[in-house]
């Protein structure tokens, strides 16, 4: 098995089909219906990750994911209905990796779960990161695209810098915000996009749509796995 993999949610259908879906993927599938027994098989013998419902009968997945991230490190995914971009911005900002929105596809759900607990993986002192021709130097703060140098404000370097770290995660604009502005600019929003357009400017290839710097709409941003 790949792994133990926590899942919370209070319809049946869906419990079934995680189910399926995370053994067909390797994965040994711990299924449960409500926010108590969630936390209390985490605590007994605790997952490799957790996928949390957020609308569960007593209690919501933000709760779990608060809870979860007080004491484990372990990649949280949440499922949430269509249009409640309010509900993911919380669960993010407490402690969630990542969200899949309903209905979803079952290789959508795999490729998130596997992207996360690859993160999880990962060592935090990581000297350099590329992914598809772009490069990031964190020692020498040099960012290359095809072998050439590219020249960023520090404003730039820092948000790449926090995107490319946490690559495949999903960082709300609060979150980015904070890490790069500090805590007193958590609701300029207008300032992250201008800055977020400058950098994709400079390291997005010519033509085409966004390689590097994906957005989600209402969210935050996440940088290519």
């Amino acid at each position: 098995m790949a792994g133990r993999i926590l899942v919370v949610d209070d319809e049946l259908q869906i419990l079934r089909a995680l189910r399926v879906i995370l053994r067909d993927a390797g994965y040994e599938p711990i299924t449960v219906a409500t926010a108590e027994e969630a936390l209390d098989a985490a605590a007994t013998r605790p997952p490799d990750a957790a996928i949390v419902d957020l609308v569960l009968p007593d209690g919501d997945g933000i709760e779990i994911a608060r809870q979860l991230r007080s004491w484990s490190e372990m990649p949280i995914l949440v499922l949430s209905a269509v249009g409640e971009e309010e509900q993911k911005v919380r669960a993010l900002e407490a402690g969630a990796d990542d969200y899949v929105t309903k209905p979803f596809g079952a290789r959508e759900l795999v490729a998130r779960l596997g992207a996360a607990l690859r993160r999880a993986g990962r060592t935090a002192d990581e000297p350099v990161i590329a992914v598809d021709g772009l490069e990031l130097d964190l020692a020498r703060r040099v960012v290359r695209r095809d072998g050439e140098e590219i020249h960023l404000t520090p404003i730039e370097y820092d948000l790449l810098r926090v995107l490319a770290r946490n690559r495949g995660r999903l960082l709300t604009h609060r979150a980015l915000l904070t890490e790069v502005w500090g805590p007193a600019y958590g609701e300029d929003i207008r300032t992250l996009r201008t800055h977020i357009a400058n950098l994709r400017h400079k390291i997005e290839p010519p033509g085409g749509g966004p390689r590097y710097i994906r957005t989600d709409p209402g969210v935050g941003y996440r940088f290519a796995a």
